[in-house]
C-alpha cells in the first residue's frame, strides 16, 4: 500500500510543523498549505487520505474548504482544528460535513486517535457492510433515505441524535451507523439512560474510585471508558438527571471524563450517538433538558420513520418475522415452516396504526402464531380490536374519481366511500390524510 498523504491548511508555521512531525512518526507524508486557495490547487494536482484544516485561513474559514471538498472530493475525509473553547466552531464544522475536530493546543495523543481513524475511511466502501447486524428492512423510500443518510453519517464522527417513536429502530440504526464506520472494530456500548438509577449515573458513564462513596469497593471505568475507540449509544436520553447532563456535555466539548472520586481527567475516544421518543426541543423549553447539551448532540438529526408512514414495508417486516419465529420453535429433527398470513389478515395490518411500531407488529404476529390452528393465519388470530386506530396512509385503498374531474372541495365529494383513497383526495384538496377523517367524520361519511 502507498504511504499516506495527508493535507494541513493552516496559516501558522509551529502548528504545521507539529502536525508534520507528528504525521511524520506514524508514517504519513503532509503537504502543506497557508491558504485557501492553495488548499484547492494542492487538491486538484494530487491525491489525498485526510485533509486537517485551521478555521481562519488568510483568504476564507476553513468551513469554506470543508464545502468544497464535500462537493469535489467527497469521499476525503476532513478534519477541523479549532481555537480551544470553541465549540460553536467545532459543531459548524461537523454540520458542514467535517470528519472530526481537533481544538487548539493541539493534542497529540487525540490527534493519532483522529488520524487513525480517518485512514481507516482509505479505500474502503462504507456504507454497504451490515453482515454483523441486522438490516433496516423495507423497501419503501423513507427506508431507502433512512439507509442513505446511515451510510453517509458513518463517515464522520458527528454527534448524532436519532429521533423516533417507541419500536421504529432507532438502537439498530446507531448499530449500523457504527458498523459501517471507522469505528467498526471497537466496541459498541448500548445503554438505557431511563433504567440507570439517578444516584449511580455518573458512577455508571464516567466510572468512579475505590472509596468515592459508599459500596465502592474498588476502582471502577465507565460506559465512556468502555466504548474507548467505538461508540457510545445514549439511548432516551432525556431521562438523564441535570447534574449528569452537566457532565456529559463537558466528556464530549472535552473528550475527557472525570471518573467519581478521581483528581484527574481521564480522555477518552468514542463517538456519541443519542436517542430519545421525546421532542427534546419542547424539554428544553421545559427546563428539563440543558440547551447547550441539546445544541451539542443535536449536530445531526436522523429521524425514524413509523410503521404507519410506510406501510407498504409491512408484508416483507411479516414475512422476515414469520420465518424468525418458526426458526425459534426448532426441535431436533423438526424445522416447522413459517405461518403465513391470509390477504384479508394483510390487509387488515396494513390498515392498523401501530402505535408501537415494528415491535408492536412483532407482538401481534407472535400471539397470533401461538394461537393460530392452521398454517394461515386468518384476521381473526390478529385479534385486532375494533377499536384498534386505522392507518390514514393505508396504500389497499383504490382510487376514486371524480366524475367530472374537477378537485372537488368537500371532501365526502372527492372521497368515495366506496372506493376510500384518502391520501389521493387530500393531495387534491391541499389537505392531510388526518384533517380529510375529521371532516369525514363530521359529515358523518367515515
Amino acid at each position: 500500500m502507498n504511504k499516506a498523504q495527508a493535507l494541513i491548511v493552516d496559516d501558522e508555521a509551529d502548528i504545521l510543523d507539529l502536525i508534520k512531525i507528528t504525521l511524520g512518526r506514524m508514517d504519513i507524508q503532509a503537504v502543506t498549505a497557508l491558504t485557501l486557495g492553495e488548499a484547492r490547487r494542492q487538491l486538484e494536482r494530487d491525491r489525498f487520505d485526510l485533509c486537517l484544516t485551521d478555521m481562519n485561513l488568510p483568504d476564507g474559514t476553513g468551513l469554506d474548504l470543508i464545502r468544497y471538498i464535500g462537493e469535489h472530493h467527497p469521499a476525503l475525509p476532513v478534519a477541523m482544528i479549532t481555537a480551544h473553547g470553541n465549540q460553536e466552531s467545532a459543531v459548524a464544522a461537523m454540520k458542514a460535513g467535517a470528519f472530526d475536530f481537533v481544538s487548539k493546543p493541539v493534542d497529540l495523543q487525540l490527534l493519532r486517535r483522529l488520524v487513525g481513524s480517518a485512514l481507516k475511511l482509505r479505500g474502503r466502501a462504507l456504507g454497504d457492510d451490515t453482515s454483523t447486524t441486522t438490516p433496516l428492512l423495507g423497501e419503501s423510500p423513507a427506508m431507502e433515505e433512512i439507509r442513505r443518510l446511515i451510510a453517509k453519517l458513518a463517515r464522520n464522527q458527528a454527534p448524532v441524535f436519532i429521533t423516533g417513536e417507541s419500536g421504529t429502530g432507532k438502537e439498530l440504526a446507531a448499530r449500523l451507523i457504527h458498523v459501517q464506520g471507522p469505528r467498526r472494530e471497537g466496541p459498541f456500548i448500548p445503554v438505557n439512560c431511563g433504567a440507570i438509577p439517578q444516584d449511580l449515573v455518573e458512577s455508571e458513564l464516567f466510572g468512579h474510585k475505590k472509596g468515592s462513596f459508599t459500596g465502592a469497593v474498588s476502582d471502577k471505568e465507565g460506559l465512556f471508558q468502555a466504548a474507548e475507540g467505538g461508540t457510545l449509544f445514549l439511548d432516551e436520553v432525556a431521562d438523564l438527571p441535570r447534574p449528569a447532563q452537566v457532565k456529559l456535555l463537558r466528556a464530549i466539548q472535552e473528550k475527557s471524563v472525570r471518573p467519581v472520586g478521581a483528581q484527574r481527567e481521564v480522555a477518552v475516544d468514542a463517538r456519541i450517538i443519542s436517542a430519545s421518543h421525546r421532542d427534546l426541543a419542547t424539554e428544553v423549553a421545559q427546563g428539563r433538558f440543558r440547551q447547550d447539551l441539546f445544541y451539542r448532540i443535536n449536530v445531526i438529526e436522523l429521524r425514524m420513520p413509523a410503521l404507519r408512514e410506510r406501510p407498504q414495508d409491512i408484508p416483507l417486516l411479516v414475512t422476515r418475522l414469520l420465518t424468525r419465529l418458526a426458526r425459534q420453535q426448532t426441535e431436533p429433527g423438526y424445522t416447522p415452516q413459517p405461518l403465513t398470513l391470509s390477504p384479508e389478515a394483510l390487509a387488515a395490518l396494513q390498515r392498523h396504526a401501530f402505535p408501537g411500531n415494528v415491535r408492536e407488529l412483532e407482538n401481534i404476529l407472535e400471539r397470533a402464531t401461538a394461537l393460530c390452528d392452521g398454517e394461515r393465519i386468518e384476521i381473526q388470530d390478529l385479534y385486532l380490536t375494533k377499536s384498534a386506530p386505522l392507518n390514514p396512509l393505508d396504500p389497499t385503498m383504490q382510487t376514486a374519481v371524480h366524475p367530472n374531474g374537477s378537485a372537488p372541495q368537500n371532501p365526502s365529494a372527492t372521497v368515495d366511500p366506496a372506493n376510500w383513497n384518502i391520501p389521493a383526495a387530500a393531495r387534491k384538496l391541499g389537505m392531510t390524510p388526518l384533517a380529510i377523517r375529521c371532516r369525514l367524520s363530521r359529515l358523518s361519511v367515515a
